[in-house]
């Protein structure tokens, strides 16, 4: 729009440059903190040695190395518990004896594509430690301790719940960006509940019996791990927040437009939509009639 005798035609002042908006980025620093949350948990979903420890122990004791040998070792043995399996370490203390490094970390998968047993047998042909396979037999199907359908089935279901947890959280996120915050909250809160029915799933082996594993005299015992913790605390933050966006849809509706920046963004498209501002003068000159034109003698 060009000037019209030093003034604009339609707007009484030229635009505010662009500033960051404060109450955006700490809602975006919100949802980012729920995001990076989720994506420390996902590893365990697939049962990764990083958050694949719902259940943990370790111990430390003085045991037979390798099968038809009389070699005894030191070492730290742990059983890391995940919802596709389990991770049994074995590491020396110190690591260096009976002339071999002593630090291993074997993966065995239960999961529906995935064979235990066979995983187990080639443990057997590879010639691992005892440590290792007589901790990993206990989880076999043919072991009396009879654990292996139950640990199977309850990961299952952890793991379908924490992928439905994922996706209504995405969901909540498009929500969040509607007028309706409110369906954004409830969101939240399925979210929680399914994370919390993950925990209640995993949870139903503590009812089969507890089968010993037994170091000499000393036994590794095992409980809740970081990711079951992680997951408790990541499911309780999404109740609170999804009560917070509910409760403060009924009480204070203008607060939570307010903290969201909502109500002052719609203010201002209505604004720019419904004012406009027209220069008089621009406008009378050029919608003013043309005036006849008057002749004179002299001009003829």
């Amino acid at each position: 729009m060009t000037l019209f005798d030093g003034i604009y035609p339609f707007y009484p002042q030229q635009r505010k440059s662009f500033v960051f908006d404060v109450s955006t980025i700490i809602v975006v620093i919100i949802f980012l903190t729920l995001a990076s949350t989720f994506l420390l948990i996902i590893p365990g979903i697939r049962g990764r040695v990083f958050t694949g420890d719902w259940e943990s122990g370790w111990v430390t004791a003085n045991t037979s190395y390798k099968s038809f040998s009389c070699a005894v070792v030191n070492a730290d043995i742990g059983l890391h518990v995940g919802l596709a399996g389990v991770n049994i370490t074995l590491v020396g203390n110190p690591v260096n004896q009976v002339n071999e490094t002593i630090n291993y970390n074997e993966h065995f998968a239960w999961s529906f594509d995935a064979d235990y047993d066979h995983s187990y047998s080639e443990g057997l042909e590879k010639g691992l430690p005892s440590p290792i396979l007589y901790v990993a037999e206990k989880f076999t199907t043919q072991s009396p301790c009879n654990v292996h359908r139950q640990y199977r089935i309850s990961s299952h279901y952890a793991s379908a719940s924490l992928w439905v947890a994922f996706c209504t959280w995405l969901i909540s996120n498009m929500l969040f960006s509607t007028p309706v915050l409110v369906y954004g909250g409830y969101m939240i809160l399925f979210t929680g509940a399914f994370m919390i029915f993950s925990l209640l799933s995993f949870s139903t082996v503590r009812n089969s019996l507890v089968c010993p594993i037994q170091f000499g005299t000393t036994s590794l015992r095992i409980g809740y791990g970081g990711s079951f913790w992680l997951t408790l605390a990541v499911g309780l933050l999404c109740f609170v927040a999804g009560i917070t966006v509910v409760a403060l849809h009924y009480i204070k509706p203008e607060l939570l437009k307010t903290f969201f920046d909502l109500h002052e963004n719609k203010a201002e498209d209505y604004r720019e939509m419904t004012e406009v501002y027209v220069n008089l003068r621009f406008m009378n000159s050029t919608l003013s009639p043309p005036q006849p034109l008057k002749l004179t003698p002299n001009d003829i």
